[in-house]
């Protein structure tokens, strides 16, 4: 798109009056085009440090050779990424929470005995306070 016969087809007035020139005008503008597109794109990497991630980029990927098992690509569908990324971890979280459930219920079933061999003692005691009180009287 940025050929000399399109340049010259442009400037078709001042190409059949000086050709040489209009040659000698599409370089330096060729020239200043590619220093300043190289300059924004040198701009642009040091702003974004873009360097250092394609760096690490490159590294990802030096690291993924060795991989055998294929990796995670999005489906398309957002519902579904969603879903595959939480699921797992929601499975993960609820076994968890099971096991902590089953902990309080036995700390719980334990507690309950105590409490109810607490009041078996306490009806003990109180058959014997009174039989000794009977007793007393």
């Amino acid at each position: 798109s940025c050929s000399y016969q399109r340049f010259a087809s442009c400037y078709r007035c001042f190409y059949k009056l000086q050709p040489q020139l209009t040659r000698s005008i599409y370089d330096q503008f060729i020239s200043q085009l590619q220093s300043s597109i190289k300059e924004e794109i040198q701009e642009v990497k040091n702003e974004g440090n873009l360097e250092g991630l394609f760096n690490s980029l490159d590294k990802i990927v030096e690291e993924a050779k060795d991989r055998e098992e294929p990796a995670w690509r999005p489906s398309g569908i957002p519902e579904e990424d969603v879903r595959s990324a939480l699921v797992p971890y929601l499975l993960k979280h609820r076994s968890y929470l099971l096991k902590v459930l089953g902990e309080k219920e036995e700390e719980n079933r334990k507690v309950a005995e105590s409490v109810l061999a607490g009041r078996d003692r306490i009806a003990e005691l109180q058959q014997l306070i009174q039989a000794r009180r009977q007793a007393w009287q």
